[in-house]
């Protein structure tokens, strides 16, 4: 399904056409000519969807913009909310689940669109935003707002803080929902004595296929929150798990700095949405010195 942006011409003439009703055409080819020379002096724009662009609105006039389509516009079984109830929220990317919370969008911008920027807004985030800080954003008003803020600061006191870190399983469980993104994203898990989650939160966010990493900004926030142990994680786009040469240099460097300042470095996993690599449980990581 599409929509047209059609110019029309200040004046028409359709008195050719008009002449023909008086002749042997019968109301079929009248329709034919009419719809012939109706095309003729028009000129029409189409909408067409994208997934990356945010919309920019009708264009008039022949010229082409792009608008995001929403979840109506999907077939009933594709859509989040009828997915969630098939197979869970897990099976959910993160855009999606904050689409089914804010439930509708606004004039001009749908609710795909609204989650999508409300997402890159959290991400940005070092910690959950006030109502006032959601309701900034365009189409979040004060009552989604409320609802957002509640979600998080309920999810951070549920399940956020407090799991344990006993295997590399359980840093994947909390890192893998990132793994969609064409970006990567460096993670890292601050956590204390018994090595129970404090924190999580994105450190850098890189181009298409790479970051750049540096301890400083790695151990800034577990600092504050007194962390005894870390571990970092950081998504491969395309796919692969296989640790580059930075990769390798970087947990080097994440490591030293961890041993300087008295913080145990638990982990460094590699992932996509099903599987990861793991730094330690491949023997890179050691308690007293990585391997080269």
């Amino acid at each position: 399904m599409f929509s047209l942006g059609i110019r029309v011409p200040d004046m028409w003439n359709i008195s050719g056409l008009m002449e023909n009703i008086g002749q042997n055409y019968d109301v079929f080819q009248i329709f034919r000519d009419f719809i012939k020379h109706f095309s003729s002096q028009c000129s029409i724009g189409v909408m067409e969807y994208c997934s990356e662009e945010s919309p920019s609105g009708l264009s008039v006039g022949g010229g082409r913009k792009k608008i995001c389509p929403g979840p109506l516009s999907l077939s009933k079984e594709n859509r989040p909310r009828e997915r969630l109830i098939r197979s869970g929220p897990q099976a959910l990317s993160d855009e999606e689940l904050l689409s089914i919370i804010l439930v509708s969008g606004i004039r001009g911008k749908n609710v795909t669109v609204l989650a999508r920027e409300l997402l890159s807004r959290l991400e940005a985030e070092k910690k959950i935003p006030t109502v006032n800080e959601l309701s900034s954003l365009s189409g979040l008003g004060e009552s989604k707002a409320c609802t957002v803020a509640a979600m998080l600061e309920f999810g951070r006191r549920k399940w956020a803080s407090g799991q344990r870190i006993r295997h590399p399983d359980d840093i994947f469980r909390l890192v893998s929902h990132y793994a969609d993104r064409r970006q990567e994203k460096f993670l890292c898990l601050s956590l204390n004595g018994a090595h129970e989650v404090l924190a999580v939160r994105i450190v850098t966010i890189g181009l298409v296929n790479r970051t750049i990493v540096h301890p400083r900004e790695v151990f800034a926030d577990p600092i504050l929150d007194r962390a005894s142990a870390i571990a970092v994680a950081h998504n491969h786009p395309s796919g692969n798990l296989q640790p580059s040469g930075e990769d390798n240099k970087i947990t080097r460097r994440l490591k030293a700095a961890a041993d300087i300042l008295g913080i145990n470095f638990l982990d460094h996993l590699i992932f996509s949405e099903t599987l990861y690599f793991s730094y330690r449980q491949e023997g890179l990581i050691c308690d007293g010195k990585e391997n080269e």
